[in-house]
C-alpha cells in the first residue's frame, strides 16, 4: 500500500508537477544561474560584490526595474548573465502573472454562478431566489438591527438562478447553486455552523412550493437542530407539516394578505401604520424583550421601565401567545417577555 502511494506521488508531483510548482523550481533556477553568474565574472573585477549584492542584481533584472546600482561591466557578465536574465525574466514574470490572473478569475467566476464552497461561522442561509426586490427588502430589514449586524455574512442557495445579481454581489451575498435539499449542498452553505435560516417560497402564490420548503426545513433540521429557523408558506395548512419538520418560525403570506385586505378596508390607514411598526428601515418598531426579574413586579412596573427608555409597553407574550393592552394587575411569570413599540432594539427592561 505503501509502495503504492509512493508511486502515485512521484506521477502526480515529480513526474507531472502542477503548474505552481514548475513556476517556483524555474524561477529559483533563473535566480541561482544569475547570482552564481554575476558573481563568477564581475567578482574579479569588483572584489566588494557579495551574494546579496548578485541577488539583488538578478532580482532587479527579472524584473526590469534596473536600478544600475550593480550591473555587469564584463562582456561575458552581460551575455552570457544579463541577457538571460532579461528575456528569461520577462517571459517568466508574464506567465506566472497570467496564469494568477485567470486563477483569480476562474475564482470569481465559480463563485459568482454558485459553483464555490464557504467556511463561514455563525452566519444566515438564505434558501431559494424569489426575487431581487424582496430578497434586498430582507437584508435591508435584518442589517439595519444591531441583533444581526451589518457584517454578518449571508449565503443564498437556489437551484435555478445562474448568476449571483450585482446588486447582491455588492451587498457581500454569497451564492451557492444546488439542490437545496441535498447534504451536499448544505455542505457547501456550511449549514453546520450557521446560526440563522430563512427558507422563501420559491414561486410566490404558489401552493406546491410549500412541499419544496418542508422538504428544505426537514434537511436543514436534520443537520443542524440549534439553527434558528423562519419558513415561509403559502397554504396555512401547511403550517402544521412545518412545526413538525422542526421549524423554529412559520410566516403564512396567504393568511396575512387577507388581514392586510380586510383591515384596509374596515380602518384605512391600518396598512401604513403596520409598514413603520414592521420596518427596521425608519420610523418605530415593534420589540419582544426579556423582563429583568419578573416574578416580583406587574405590568405596570416593567410599562414604567420601559417609558423611561422611550418605549411604549402594548402587551405580554407569555406561552408563545401575545396578551395585548394587559390588565394593569396582571402579575408577570419568569418566561414572559414584554411587547413594545421604540425607536431602537433594547437589551432588556
Amino acid at each position: 500500500m505503501i509502495v503504492l502511494l509512493f508511486r502515485s506521488y512521484l506521477r502526480r508531483v515529480m513526474y507531472a508537477p502542477p503548474i505552481p510548482m514548475r513556476m517556483l523550481c524555474l524561477l529559483v533556477a533563473i535566480l541561482l544561474y544569475g547570482t552564481t553568474g554575476f558573481l563568477y565574472f564581475e567578482l574579479p573585477e569588483n572584489p566588494d560584490l557579495n551574494w546579496s549584492d548578485a541577488l539583488w542584481y538578478s532580482v532587479v533584472t527579472m524584473t526590469t526595474v534596473g536600478y544600475g546600482d550593480f550591473f555587469p561591466k564584463t562582456t561575458a557578465g552581460r551575455m552570457l548573465v544579463g541577457v538571460p536574465l532579461m528575456f528569461l525574466g520577462i517571459g517568466l514574470l508574464g506567465y506566472a502573472l497570467s496564469e494568477i490572473a485567470a486563477a483569480l478569475i476562474t475564482a470569481r467566476n465559480k463563485e459568482l454562478k454558485g459553483m464555490s464552497a464557504f467556511e463561514l461561522d455563525g452566519h444566515l442561509v438564505i434558501f431559494n431566489f424569489s426575487g431581487l426586490a424582496k430578497i434586498e427588502r430582507v437584508l435591508a430589514e435584518l442589517r439595519n438591527d444591531p441583533a444581526f449586524g451589518r457584517e454578518a455574512e449571508v449565503v443564498l442557495i437556489d437551484e435555478e438562478l445562474a448568476e449571483l445579481p450585482p446588486e447582491l454581489v455588492g451587498r457581500g451575498v454569497h451564492f451557492v447553486r444546488g439542490n437545496p435539499t441535498r447534504d451536499a449542498t448544505l455542505v457547501r452553505a456550511s449549514i453546520d455552523r450557521a446560526r440563522h435560516a430563512v427558507v422563501l417560497n420559491k414561486r410566490p402564490g404558489d401552493p406546491y412550493a410549500d412541499t419544496l420548503n418542508v422538504t428544505i426545513a426537514l434537511a436543514i433540521e436534520a443537520r443542524n437542530r440549534k439553527i434558528n429557523s423562519v419558513v415561509e408558506c403559502f397554504d396555512p395548512a401547511t403550517e402544521e407539516l412545518l412545526r413538525k419538520a422542526g421549524c423554529d418560525r412559520i410566516v403564512c403570506t396567504s393568511r396575512f394578505d387577507a388581514y392586510f385586505v380586510s383591515q384596509e378596508l374596515l380602518n384605512p390607514g391600518v396598512q401604513d401604520v403596520m409598514d413603520e411598526l414592521l420596518s427596521s428601515v425608519q420610523g418605530q418598531q415593534l420589540y419582544v424583550t426579556p423582563i429583568n426579574q419578573p416574578e416580583t413586579r406587574k405590568f405596570p412596573d416593567v410599562a414604567a421601565r420601559c417609558r423611561a427608555q422611550g418605549h411604549l409597553a402594548i402587551g405580554i407574550r407569555r406561552d408563545a401567545a401575545p396578551i395585548l393592552n394587559a390588565d394593569p394587575d396582571l402579575a408577570l411569570q419568569p418566561d414572559d417577555l414584554v411587547i413594545t413599540i421604540g425607536p431602537s432594539r433594547p437589551k432588556s427592561f
